[in-house]
């Protein structure tokens, strides 16, 4: 087995994953997947240089490819219009094998939260919300898998959910 997913296999998961979404929720739910390396650049590997006398903040250029992959892959997943109100969002965060164990968790860099964030600032401007404030509950997993990408499941929370 060659570990690659198909245009194919991702066309019959999306009608798959449309079909339950159809069957089982009154409430937008997207869950995807995009089958991808995933970036290892973080939000954190922001760089500084003095402008002016100024310090001012910039992107490395690895840091602006990711972005840029992230907002691409993305955008073909992105709601008509930005969700308003809470989210619920669950990422699980799949990186080559190599030597590991298909799903074995991944306890190295890059860090779970920075890639996390950079992620999210991606959905913002893609225009699944307008804030990624509005995430009120998150689950975030990286694991070592025989397919590489990044599984999104978003619920838009209702008023009054614990």
């Amino acid at each position: 087995m060659s570990g690659r997913i198909s245009a194919r296999d991702i066309a019959w998961l999306d009608e798959a994953l449309a079909a339950h979404r159809q069957k089982n929720s009154r409430r937008y739910r997207p869950e995807f997947f995009v089958p991808m390396i995933p970036p290892t650049a973080t939000h954190q590997k922001k760089k500084w240089r003095v402008v002016n006398g100024k310090p001012v903040p910039y992107e490395p250029d690895e840091v602006k490819a990711a972005r840029s992959k992230l907002m691409d892959h993305l955008a073909g997943h992105k709601p008509e219009r930005p969700l308003e109100g809470g989210i619920r969002l669950l990422v699980k965060w799949c990186f080559p094998r190599g030597d590991h164990a298909d799903g074995e968790y991944r306890v190295t860099k890059p860090d779970v939260d920075n890639i996390q964030k950079l992620l999210m600032d991606c959905m913002t401007a893609v225009g699944f919300w307008t804030d990624d404030a509005q995430v009120a509950s998150m689950v975030a997993e990286k694991f070592w898998a025989e397919v590489p990408g990044i599984y999104i499941s978003i619920t838009e929370l209702s008023e009054g959910t614990k």
